[in-house]
């Protein structure tokens, strides 16, 4: 390319339509649905055989761990902003433009959802070059994607007049249609689906929302200002941004400005915004069917199914999606999949677990799963990266047992610390500050039984954190 790109790319959503897959804790853009790589793993490399800066990353701070280890993964050492509450594109990409007019004069900025999938990826690659001259010239450029089938779960654009072959003028952008006015829409071949992907200058975006939504900038000025840097991440200020409008780039600025561009994008794109989606989108077998994991499937048809802890068997259905975690089962028509999002909504009002997060959940050290729990208790299996070491803390309400099963743990109790190998164990009384450490070479596996009063994940006071936790 001829112009060095800066790629942002938004990693903030929550994908409560992929629920029980996608959580609050564990959103649909670090998942591998489509392969072993996560959503936001693939749309970096997507960015190979461009010439481009380190990408920067806008992800909530709940989600900040994931992030830097799946680009970890990739060897990347990206700029991450994190978001203490989440304010929709128009402010999100607004701290990327002010972040990146730190770094480097001017950059043109690509900016790309960490949740799409594009199949055909180097005619992604040729459409960013076609879109480039249209942004040098100081147009905000969108991306069309040309729509397969009269879909209602996207928004659209249309088309106006052709921009000497560089692409087209946007007459306007339009809400999700019905299913009739999606058909009609489609037929007229001067729509095209609203993929949320931009090019322009950040000099460009920050003029524009200076003119049409002032307050957006003015916050997002005052945050960044406010940020500091821990470890590889970048916070911005809390109160600033939780002041700063909800609102996106396209009610903000795309729908307002003058200077709108759209280029004409099919590349096999989808966002995977929903459980019929990914069925369309995956390799089927002779009866239509998407099978994952340990499926048994007899007289089914256009069905997916994802089997994650268990044989799950199918017998004379069809059109259905049924999605098996270690904690909770969907079984839905495929009809009705873009409300799996009220399933979510209820989790959330009724406070449970499900709705958040996995059974199996993330840390920065490593990861742990609640195998088991009961009146006073909980089971756990904990593994720790060779390395890693989880804060020095101590619990008012419950004690633990230690049983280590592979690895060697260092434990740290009061100002005593000491070895526990393979098939031994260590007993944390309450109130007792303590550590672990694996100083191996290895992951560390060990099965802790917790006993107590309470043993929610709130109780725990910390003391000392490598990982900049509170």
């Amino acid at each position: 390319m001829s112009q060095q790109l800066c790629p942002v790319i938004m990693a903030g959503g929550t994908g409560t339509r992929l629920w029980p897959l996608s959580r609050e804790l564990n959103p649909k853009q670090f998942l591998p649905l489509i392969d072993e790589r996560s959503m936001l793993q693939s749309t970096v490399e997507r960015l190979n055989g461009m010439l481009h800066a380190e990408p920067i990353i806008i992800c909530n701070e709940q989600h900040r761990f994931l992030a830097a280890e799946q680009l970890r993964q990739l060897e990347k050492a990206p700029s991450i902003i994190l978001e203490p509450v989440g304010r929709n594109t128009a402010p999100a990409i607004a701290l990327a433009a002010l972040h990146a007019l730190e770094r480097e004069d001017d950059p043109m900025l690509l900016v790309l959802a960490a949740d799409h999938l594009i199949q055909r990826e180097e005619l992604f690659r040729e459409a960013v070059q076609a879109a480039l001259p249209l942004a040098q010239a100081g147009r905000l450029v969108t991306f069309g994607v040309v729509p397969t089938h009269a879909e209602t779960g996207y928004g659209y654009i249309q088309r106006g007049d052709d921009l000497e072959g560089m692409g087209f003028e946007v007459a306007r952008f339009v809400e999700k249609p019905d299913r009739q006015t999606a058909e009609k829409y489609v037929a007229s071949r001067e729509y095209f689906w609203n993929s949320g992907m931009f090019l322009f200058q950040a000099s460009r975006y920050l003029e524009e929302l200076q003119r049409y939504a002032p307050e957006i900038l003015s916050a997002c000025r005052q945050a960044l200002a406010e940020g500091q840097h821990d470890l590889d991440f970048l916070r911005v200020g809390r109160e600033a941004f939780a002041q700063c409008p909800d609102d996106s780039i396209d009610y903000a600025v795309m729908e307002k400005t003058e200077s709108a561009a759209m280029v004409s994008l099919d590349v096999g794109w989808s966002d995977i915004g929903s459980w019929s989606a990914l069925w369309d989108v995956s390799d089927k077998d002779i009866d239509n069917n998407v099978l994952r994991g340990d499926v048994l499937a007899e007289a089914t048809s256009n069905t997916l199914v994802h089997a994650e802890h268990r044989l799950v068997a199918t017998l004379g259905v069809e059109n259905l999606v049924v999605i098996d975690t270690k904690d909770a089962v969907l079984i839905a028509h495929k009809e009705k999949v873009q409300d799996v999002k009220l399933i979510a909504a209820k989790l959330k009002e009724a406070e449970r677990s499900e709705g958040a997060s996995h059974r199996e959940v993330y840390r920065p050290w490593g990861v742990y799963d609640s195998i088991d729990q009961g009146q006073r208790y909980q089971v756990k299996r904990i593994t720790v990266k060779p390395g890693a070491k989880l804060s020095v803390q101590m619990h008012h309400h419950r004690a633990e047992h230690w049983v280590v099963v592979s690895g060697t743990a260092k434990v740290t109790v009061g100002e005593e610390s000491y070895l526990v190998t393979e098939n031994e164990s260590t007993f944390i009384p309450v109130g007792q500050v303590h550590a672990l450490e694996n100083p191996g070479r290895i992951p560390l596996e060990l099965v802790e039984v917790q006993s107590g009063s309470y043993l929610g994940e709130d109780d725990i006071i910390r003391f000392e954190d490598r990982y900049g936790r509170q």
